[in-house]
């Protein structure tokens, strides 16, 4: 199920099939605390439970977006797996950051709206290095993202419109 109105674009099956695809080749997936960040209908996250991942906080702040979100995972079966935060992505990792706890996940999964701007993706990016430290990275976007500086872009993909990255944050190891 998908959130009704325009805010949220959900990732093609196709698209969606080749990333977790690449995932598992790169051992990403199996036992990971999973991050979704603009999380939409949760298909994302969804998938990388479905495919072995531990846990996964998806994180939106659209009413319509969570309560796909939590249909889907009582859907899926995944509901004790997970977490539902009703916050908009950037103050949620912004507080995360701050936080004494210090979140850490495995793998991160950012799909924000296709029209995000270089700043956004930036400050995205930065605030993600601390708690996916010697994890992955994905980005969904429209066009080429411009990374922080110690960032490797591990693989790219191109898909019609959707531009599908895999990244290592800054002193990540070479291979996850």
């Amino acid at each position: 199920m998908a959130p009704e109105g325009s805010e949220t674009r959900p990732t093609l099956d196709r698209v969606r099939e080749s990333m977790f695809n690449s995932l598992v080749s790169l051992d990403a997936i199996d036992d990971a605390r999973v991050l979704d960040l603009f999380a939409g209908s949760g298909a994302l996250g969804i998938e990388a439970l479905s495919r072995g991942a531990t846990s996964c906080v998806f994180v939106d702040h659209g009413r319509n977006a969570r309560k796909a979100i939590s249909t889907n995972l009582e859907t899926t079966g995944f509901l004790d797996q997970s977490t539902v935060v009703a916050q908009d992505a950037l103050a949620w990792l912004r507080d995360a950051s701050k936080s004494s706890l210090n979140p850490q996940f495995d793998l991160v999964l950012i799909d924000p709206p296709y029209a995000a701007d270089d700043e956004l993706w930036s400050e995205v990016l930065n605030l993600v290095t601390n708690l996916a430290a010697g994890g992955v990275v994905v980005a969904e976007s429209a066009r080429e993202i411009t990374l922080p500086t110690g960032w490797d872009a591990r693989k790219e993909k191109r898909y019609g419109g959707t531009l599908i990255s895999v990244l290592l944050p800054p002193d990540s190891p070479e291979s996850p």
